[in-house]
């Protein structure tokens, strides 16, 4: 399995290897169909960049690192109903978001890393959600890696579910931290981290930040977690950033936006390449990526003439030289 943008996929070689859902998160194709070119068409016109498929070449690759699909819409689903609960009445399911943060601190947890799925992969009007979702799964396994005790892995997941609640009420981008903040701190079920982590998200260590223009010392820990994983997702999905490149990205912000410390954290545990990503090497062959082992910058690569799998730790000359996207459905239709 592996994942493409859409302007990749080639019906004659691949077929979907997750489902796809619409706005109303029903599925519109199942997982090992291909794919129709009228059906791709519409894909497009609700926004769908990216699919994860099957192939001959991501034999073999499978991708552990992904949430479960029913998983993710799930939690979606759960998220899309809070923030409208809150829109319409001011007032969150908190039993049933206590719950999820339960069930992704579990899905987390059993996973040596995280991959991410872009936004992108829905149709437009789940992606705000989708986003909510995908900073919750990255800052509890930043925190978890960081060795947060369990019982505040929660504090961490809920603050992050609900960071950008201010959104709910109608405030501008700069407003919604505060907003967010002051809906949160007043539900005795939501611990004050948990709020302080919508408040301060948008917070940088230098102080340029928003709503208070506090520096490092003054910015929670949790708080921290939650904006580098939001910067994440962001240039992720939003900006369509291959993951190496979001990385780099996320490591110039090392001093300004974010702390060294978690920066550091942040190269250590999350992946550059990602399974499936076809690369070029130094030595001039082309491989594709297997596996993530130990070292999350360095993993394990096949070459796709040869078929033979190497470690790139055990091969310290051998380097990544550029990540490659074959745009091939055009020549696939004529």
């Amino acid at each position: 399995m592996r994942l493409i943008n859409i302007d990749e996929y080639d019906p004659n070689l691949m077929q979907l290897a997750r489902p796809v859902f619409d706005r109303q998160r029903r599925v519109l194709l199942a997982a090992g169909r291909t794919i129709h070119p009228v059906y791709l068409e519409r894909l497009e016109s609700i926004g769908v960049r990216y699919l994860l498929v099957e192939d001959a070449l991501s034999e073999g690759i499978s991708m552990d690192e992904i949430v479960d699909a029913t998983t993710w819409i799930a939690a979606i689903e759960i998220i899309q109903k809070a923030f409208q609960d809150v829109a319409q009445f001011g007032k969150l399911p908190i039993l049933t978001l206590q719950k999820l943060v339960s069930n992704l601190v579990e899905e987390v947890t059993k996973r040596k890393a995280i991959v991410l799925i872009p936004t992108t992969s829905l149709a437009e009007d789940l992606r705000e959600y989708a986003h909510v979702v995908n900073v919750a799964l990255l800052s509890l396994h930043l925190a978890n890696k960081k060795q947060i005790p369990p019982n505040q892995l929660r504090d961490v997941g809920l603050g992050a579910l609900l960071h950008d609640i201010g959104n709910a009420i109608k405030v501008s981008e700069e407003g919604h931290p505060l907003m967010g903040f002051n809906f949160l701190r007043k539900i005795r079920e939501i611990s004050l981290l948990s709020s302080h982590m919508a408040y301060q998200h948008h917070e940088k260590v230098d102080g340029t930040g928003f709503p208070r223009g506090i520096t490092e010392d003054q910015i929670h820990e949790y708080a921290q977690i939650c904006s580098i994983a939001n910067m994440y997702d962001n240039l992720l999905s939003s900006q369509e950033m291959p993951p190496h490149e979001v990385m780099e990205c996320i490591m110039t912000k090392a001093g300004t936006n974010f702390s060294m410390d978690f920066v550091q954290l942040f190269v250590e545990v999350v992946p550059s390449y990602i399974p499936g990503t076809r690369v070029m090497m130094n030595n001039g062959r082309e491989a594709i990526i297997t596996k993530i082992i130990g070292s999350m910058q360095r993993p394990y690569i096949r070459f796709i003439e040869s078929g033979e799998e190497v470690s790139l730790v055990s091969n310290p000359t051998l380097l990544i030289k550029e990540v490659l996207q074959k745009k091939i459905r055009e020549d696939s239709r004529i």
